[in-house]
Parts: structure tokens; sequence; C-alpha cells
């Protein structure tokens, strides 16, 4: 079931008439999937790249070898290189790319545990970010990780003549 606050987004993205797309890792589509089943919401909706494998995220968006190795395919800096290809590859007036650890097996350290998430993105021209940390079951931190994206985007666009 959709959250209320992915709901209320896509309804204040209607209103709007401003469009989103998304460059999804940890999120594995649940993000497009999410806005998706709200109604009307093809007129909002560019698509989704979901980019879990780190070499998607080198071929597609031309994040080089060395940036990953330097911090990770799950890290801010990366995040941000997604953010940044998807207004290449995708450009929307909202723009959302999201990297994270739901499950162990990533690049997961006592200073980033799973259930790190980065999230960095565009709303117009105005680049933002955050960081969220959720406990839970990898899907439990998914969903949590959805809900909190349509939040806090809900929350700038209100802020939006």
């Amino acid at each position: 079931m959709v959250s209320r606050s992915v709901i209320a987004c896509c309804h204040t993205l209607l209103e709007k008439n401003l469009t989103i797309s998304f460059a999804e890792s940890v999120t594995t589509g649940k993000l497009i999937y999410d806005f998706s089943s709200v109604p009307d919401c093809g007129k909002i909706l560019k698509g989704s790249i979901v980019c879990y494998d780190v070499s998607v995220k080198q071929s597609l968006f031309n994040i080089s070898e060395e940036i990953v190795e330097k911090y990770t395919a799950e890290s801010q800096e990366v995040t941000q290189l997604l953010a940044e290809g998807l207004r290449r590859l995708m450009p929307a007036d909202v723009m959302v790319a999201v990297t994270g650890l739901a499950s162990p097996g990533g690049s997961e350290s006592p200073e980033k545990p799973v259930g790190t998430i980065f999230v960095n993105g565009y709303i117009k021209e105005k680049a933002w970010m955050t960081k969220l940390y959720f406990e839970g079951s990898p899907d439990e931190i998914i969903s949590q990780t959805s809900d909190t994206i349509a939040t806090i985007l809900l929350d700038e666009l209100t802020k939006l003549p």
C-alpha cells in the first residue's frame, strides 16, 4: 500500500504541474512503483533508472572506478554523481537519486551501518541532499526510504510558488 506522504507528494506535483524522475540503487524501483501507484500520476512521472550494480553506475552514469574505490558505491559522493547524471539522462523538474545499505554485504562499516541511506536531487535548479538511517528488514528500510523521500519532497514543494 502506498503511504500517505507519497500520495500527498504526487498530488502536489500534479497541482504544480511538475515532473519527477529517479535514479534508484538501494530502492530497486520502489520509488517509481510507489509514485506510479497513485492515480493520474502518469502526468508527472518521467521514469526511473535502477542502477543497483556498481557497473551500471559506472557505465551509464560515467562514475569512475577511482571515485567508487575512494568513496564506495553507497556514498553521498556517488549519489550526487547519480543525481547529476540523471539531469543529463532523464531531466525533470524534480530529480531524486538514492543509494544506501538495506542489507549486509555492501560497504557497511561502523560509521556507515546497514540502514544508512544517501539521497541527492534537484527541485528545479536547487540541489538538495540528506543522509538517513533506518532500522528493520531490507523491505522495511526501503519502504521507510520511499516514505521519507516523499515527505522531504512534499515539504520542499509546498515552499515553491
